[in-house]
């Protein structure tokens, strides 16, 4: 059976893993050999950065060889890892407490319910 080159483009964009994540790909093998640090009310935010979704109650962002993993309030009904997430920022970091909402990966459908951020943990690599 042949592909199409069309089709296997399709396909490859489909399954390839991006720098943010993407569905399948083990976030517990992402944290293995880094240490927790101290919670953190904020981090910043950078143009080359994004919060991604973890599951429905765990999102993360990579900065500055760290990965930041905020904890939810509580479940975000709906939210999943190729999720676009819409967070309303005071200033030029995430906090805890702020709001943000998901919208599904490539559609224009109804953002998803508020949800609210937590603290986040840093995890290093040990020096």
């Amino acid at each position: 059976m042949r592909l199409s080159p069309a089709l296997l483009l399709l396909i490859v964009g489909c399954t390839a893993p991006d720098a943010h994540g993407s569905p399948g790909r083990d976030f517990a093998a992402e944290l293995a050999g880094r240490t927790a640090g101290p919670p953190q009310e904020c981090v910043s935010t950078m143009p080359t950065t994004n919060l991604r979704v973890v599951d429905e109650q765990t999102v993360a962002i990579d900065s500055g060889g760290a990965i930041y993993v905020n904890h939810l309030h509580g479940p975000c009904p709906g939210l999943r890892p190729m999720d676009t997430l819409v967070v309303q920022v005071h200033g030029s970091q995430y906090c805890r407490g702020d709001r943000f909402r998901s919208r599904p990966f490539g559609g224009s459908a109804v953002p998803g319910p508020i949800c609210i951020l937590g603290s986040f943990t840093p995890y290093r690599r040990p020096s």
